[in-house]
């Protein structure tokens, strides 16, 4: 994926959002390039949903910019919803219909769309055996798939899917994961809406976090998780005192309620009095030395890289998540 400017497919710059009295958007900035995954997390009331829907002209913004392949949304709707694909929320279908009935449908809304697309877009999303049954026998993940299919069909560069995973099985969120892969290694921007942290960890190529109408922070999930403090798990005898002389410590914070940053995993195999610190790398050699020099017995130390789960709720301050 090359770094350039010409490669960006979706630009939003300072977005903000005042409905009545209230800033709902306060700052919104990211961009997306060809080929990537973008993920798009936010807790209740993060604004998630009021910018996808800004995103494809559904409300305006009250400031700032969004373009798609350089076209103002606001400004040159035609141009740029052109090359906007999306399913917000669940993809509307005719269940009494077949499938390839409901492409057609809406292939008559857009012009230039003619049956050769829509096969082509049924081999896309891979579903030429199923394609002549009626919606209504179709799984949830056959209903996302030709959601995808219509999306697709006015050949956009820009694909927004809001909670593509929400209701399948496992089998179905792997098959979607790889979908969405194959679709951005055909070069398509993909912007994704999700509740699901490790889902996303997997899925995308980088991530925009956002609270309380403002975006934390953006970049690739590995720099984002690297770039963070981490933890560090002690098994110290006796514990009260080697907590006490971590606490002295200004370059050591002891985690009160380690249960809720670490998952259930790491928590199970933590020895029972276990403490749990957040400290930078270089600062754990002289934290042990100064542990063994207070008499404490220093039985094991290890360190946790977060999760993209543990940093959301280190930014968001533990909200809930949407």
């Amino acid at each position: 994926m090359k770094d350039v400017e010409s490669d960006i497919i979706l630009s939003v710059e300072h977005v903000k959002k005042k409905i009545g009295r209230k800033w709902i958007i306060q700052d919104v900035s990211f961009d997306i390039r060809a080929g990537e995954i973008f993920g798009f997390l936010g807790p209740n009331g993060a604004g998630k949903t009021t910018t996808i829907r800004m995103l494809v002209d559904l409300i305006k913004p009250t400031k700032g910019t969004i373009k798609v392949c350089g076209y103002d949304v606001n400004r040159q709707q035609e141009q740029a919803l052109r090359y906007i694909g999306s399913i917000v929320e669940n993809p509307e279908m005719y269940s009494y219909l077949t499938g390839f009935e409901n492409l057609e449908h809406f292939a008559r809304m857009q012009p230039g769309i003619n049956d050769d697309r829509i096969r082509e877009v049924v081999d896309i999303v891979r579903m030429d055996k199923r394609i002549h049954d009626k919606v209504s026998t179709y799984s949830l993940g056959m209903r996302q798939r030709l959601g995808i299919a219509q999306a697709l069909l006015g050949r956009p560069k820009l694909l927004i899917l809001d909670e593509p995973t929400n209701g399948l099985d496992p089998k179905g969120i792997k098959e979607m994961r790889e979908f969405i892969h194959r679709l951005a290694g055909e070069g398509l921007a993909v912007f994704v809406s999700s509740h699901l942290l490790s889902e996303i960890q997997l899925l995308c190529d980088r991530v925009a976090i956002i609270s309380r109408g403002k975006v934390l922070a953006v970049g690739g999930v590995d720099e984002l998780i690297a770039g963070s403090t981490g933890y560090v798990v002690w098994d110290l005898s006796p514990a009260d005192v080697g907590e006490a002389v971590l606490r002295k410590l200004d370059s050591c914070v002891v985690m009160d309620n380690p249960e809720v940053l670490l998952d259930d995993s790491i928590l199970a195999g933590m020895p029972p009095e276990a403490i749990v610190t957040r400290i930078q790398e270089e600062s754990t050699p002289i934290a042990v030395k100064q542990l063994v020099a207070s008499g404490v017995e220093v039985r094991g130390v290890s360190r946790i890289n977060p999760t993209l789960e543990q940093l959301f709720l280190q930014m968001t301050e533990g909200e809930s998540i949407e």
